[in-house]
């Protein structure tokens, strides 16, 4: 398969929920890059889609994203190339970026969902 990223990505480990016809459905984030992330998950979506989704930070906090949906494989998760981010967001994300830089290529970070 050709690898179109535009930027490098790196191995997470982070929680998040997406919402989807009225149905939050969660997920896991597994990799990242400051283009888009591939959400493991058994929702369904399709090809050109744009989904809003929240990711847990490892402070805890959440960090809100939409994506365009660029590929995705049925019952397993789907890639996303992100859309839209304000200068906060895209702060967040670098943020995250360079915390998954520093523990390394083959470890990953992790923030685990705490339910309300």
């Amino acid at each position: 398969m050709d690898d179109r990223r535009e930027k490098p990505r790196l191995s997470v480990n982070l929680d998040a929920v997406w919402d989807r016809e009225q149905a939050r459905t969660s997920a896991r984030v597994t990799d990242l890059s400051e283009g888009g992330c591939y959400l493991d998950t058994v929702g369904e979506v399709r090809t050109s889609e744009i989904v809003a989704f929240r990711v847990l930070l490892p402070d805890g906090d959440w960090l809100y994203l939409e994506g365009e949906v660029r590929h995705h494989r049925p019952g397993i998760g789907f890639g996303v190339k992100f859309v839209d981010l304000n200068d906060e967001q895209h702060q967040k994300l670098l943020l995250l970026l360079e915390i998954a830089n520093a523990v390394g290529p083959k470890a990953s970070i992790s923030a685990d969902l705490v339910e309300e």
